[in-house]
């Protein structure tokens, strides 16, 4: 009767636990103190997505990020063919638990979706919206400015590396007319 009684109690501090570790875990959140992160969790929210299902399209409207609590969720590109017209899907980069995907949709005004994000296998994610990010940094500034920081910090290291492979494309494809 015991276990009965307290078995739903268990499991929902049990998946709290997790979201919050989740959240701890990720750089957005890192700075946070233990009761920001409850306050956070509380604004969060859950989702379990089956495989083969898809979280956001390439070209939707960006609301905001995911994190990957559970699962693996594959990253593809479309790209159409201007011979022939037809759509083909390239897969960019597999996801894991502990990614994140979507965060440039948090800073973007009218972002849309650079890339089709599909769920590999069963997968928990944790979204974190922009009318989330906005309670966050109205309702305690402190707490907004630490995330704002750390998506700022995320967006330049992202930037940096996309400029260092296009300096590397470049070089080689400079190279390539240069052997022509």
């Amino acid at each position: 009767m015991i276990d009965f009684l307290w078995n739903p109690i268990l499991k929902k501090t049990k998946l709290q636990r997790t979201v919050i570790d989740k959240l701890k875990e990720n750089i957005l959140f890192q700075d946070l103190n233990p009761a920001e992160l409850t306050w956070l969790e509380k604004i969060v929210h859950l989702r379990t997505y089956q495989p083969g299902e898809v979280v956001f399209k390439q070209g939707d409207l960006g609301v905001g990020m995911y994190i990957i609590a559970k699962g693996t969720v594959n990253i593809y590109v479309e790209e159409l063919n201007p011979q022939s017209g037809e759509v083909k899907s390239q897969l960019v980069t597999q996801l894991k638990e502990n990614d994140f995907l979507g965060d440039l949709a948090l800073v973007e005004v009218n972002s849309r979706r650079s890339a089709t994000a599909l769920c590999q296998d069963e997968c928990s994610l944790i979204g974190f919206f922009k009318p989330d990010l906005i309670e966050v940094t109205e309702r305690n500034a402190r707490s907004g400015v630490k995330i704002l920081f750390r998506l700022s910090e995320v967006l330049g290291q992202r930037l940096k590396e996309t400029t260092s492979k296009i300096t590397v494309m470049r070089k080689k494809l400079q190279e390539k007319e240069l052997k022509a």
